[in-house]
């Protein structure tokens, strides 16, 4: 059973990683496509794929087409029950998906005024009240499952699940805009930005070129962590 997945810039789409990861980081077999996201060929690109409007996009071996990341999580989860792509205890896994649904809806001052890029780092970035209040939510949610489920691995369960995929771009906002988290918060994020699976699709994306650059503030730039020269 092969994946078709059809995916934006890797550079800027926080969603496009999300689908990707659910497939690259659980051993799932994928063809990866590239949609003209920031090109405008984006329509076009996707017009054989009905409903599909915007990426990430999953046709199955089926051809079925399953359009949004929360439909690819389950549609995911539900084809392959030999893998724990949630957490096999009931009780994680029912914090798992909480999480997992409210970042999916969630966290809007955040996604506006931070959106994912993976090029440097911008310095000096100030976050407003509504960016903490979300920083602050995602905090407590990712103590509360490293509390009671996290203690044998890096990540919030233990072991990588679905959650993690879906806080992954978070974890690559406080990396580029240096946004003020706990030392337990930054240790998970650091757990992201060493993870093999990220490093070879940052890899990809700095193969990328935007001109203009998306996304642009008028703030200094700084290496992205450990390319410091």
């Amino acid at each position: 059973m092969t994946y078709q997945l059809y995916i934006g810039d890797r550079t800027f789409s926080s969603w496009s990683l999300r689908g990707w990861l659910m497939l690259e980081k659980f051993g799932l077999p994928y063809q990866a496509h590239m949609v003209g996201l920031y090109a405008g060929t984006m329509h076009a690109d996707l017009a054989h794929l009905v409903p599909a409007r915007t990426v990430p996009v999953l046709q199955t071996a089926q051809g079925h087409v399953v359009t949004d990341s929360m439909a690819m999580a389950e549609t995911l989860a539900e084809n392959h029950p030999d893998i724990a792509l949630y957490p096999r205890d009931p009780a994680a896994r029912a914090l798992a998906r909480s999480m997992t649904a409210e970042m999916h809806s969630g966290f809007g001052a955040l996604r506006n005024a931070c959106p994912m890029m993976l090029s440097f780092a911008w310095e000096g970035f100030a976050p407003s009240d509504a960016v903490k209040d979300d920083l602050r939510r995602i905090e407590e949610l990712w103590a509360l499952a490293r509390q009671r489920h996290g203690h044998d691995g890096p990540w919030l369960f233990g072991d990588y699940s679905l959650a993690d995929v879906f806080y992954a771009p978070v974890a690559m906002r406080i990396t580029a805009y240096d946004l003020p988290v706990s030392d337990h918060s930054r240790a998970y994020v650091a757990a992201h930005l060493s993870d093999p699976a990220f490093l070879k699709w940052r890899k990809e994306a700095m193969k990328e070129d935007h001109s203009p650059f998306p996304y642009a503030l008028p703030l200094a730039q700084k290496p992205w962590p450990g390319e410091e020269s």
